[in-house]
């Protein structure tokens, strides 16, 4: 017989749960401007050839690849493939500059060597202070890259080191990551809907 999950005189974890991301959820509304602005900027990134860069750590480093490969691959409608690249794939480039320059270089060596004026990149970090991330922002500034950081409330340093700021109103790690990932999906849908209008326009 299996355990008991649920204690009577305390509240229900799974509806608790699915309560906090509902309200989360529908808090996003508050965040439709920033949202189609970041999708503007990735689909003119795209239009003019450059690229689009995602970075982030554990949960957030899973989102990062996940949202890259919607856009090479494909969302939801048959099109050409977007150029879209996670900098948390090359453990042969993590494990070594992390080696020789710390962990916190591990994304900024990556802009260094691979970000262009005209390119995007994306910041993901719940707490908004992933040393790495942030380091990586202030290196893509330098080199005139367009900068969107993801976080969760408040900002964090993030907040002041990118030219457009999606801040998802929870401190929950857990409810700004479901977040992160449905603005991510809604942003691949508008990109992909951009993207498959011109195609049949033509």
């Amino acid at each position: 017989m299996s355990p008991n999950l649920h204690i009577a005189d305390q509240p229900d974890p799974i509806s608790a749960a699915l309560s906090a991301h509902l309200e989360v959820v529908q808090s996003l509304e508050q965040l439709r401007a920033s949202i189609e602005a970041f999708a503007e900027q990735v689909c003119g990134v795209i239009e003019r050839g450059g690229r689009v860069f995602w970075m982030g750590n554990g949960g957030s480093a899973a989102d990062s690849q996940h949202l890259a490969a919607e856009l090479v691959g494909r969302f939801e409608r048959e099109r050409a493939g977007l150029a879209a690249i996670a900098l948390t794939t090359d453990t042969a480039v993590l494990t070594s500059v992390a080696n020789d320059y710390g962990f916190e270089s591990v994304f900024a060596r990556q802009v260094e060597a691979l970000c262009r004026p005209g390119d995007l990149l994306v910041g993901l970090s719940t707490s908004g202070n992933s040393a790495n991330v942030v380091r990586a922002m202030e290196r893509a500034e330098r080199l005139q890259t367009y900068r969107v950081s993801m976080t969760g409330a408040g900002g964090g340093r993030l907040r002041d080191c990118c030219e457009l700021w999606l801040g998802v109103p929870s401190t929950s790690t857990a409810r700004i990551q479901e977040a992160h990932m449905l603005i991510g999906h809604i942003l691949c849908d508008l990109v992909e809907q951009r993207v498959h209008a011109a195609v049949s326009d033509h």
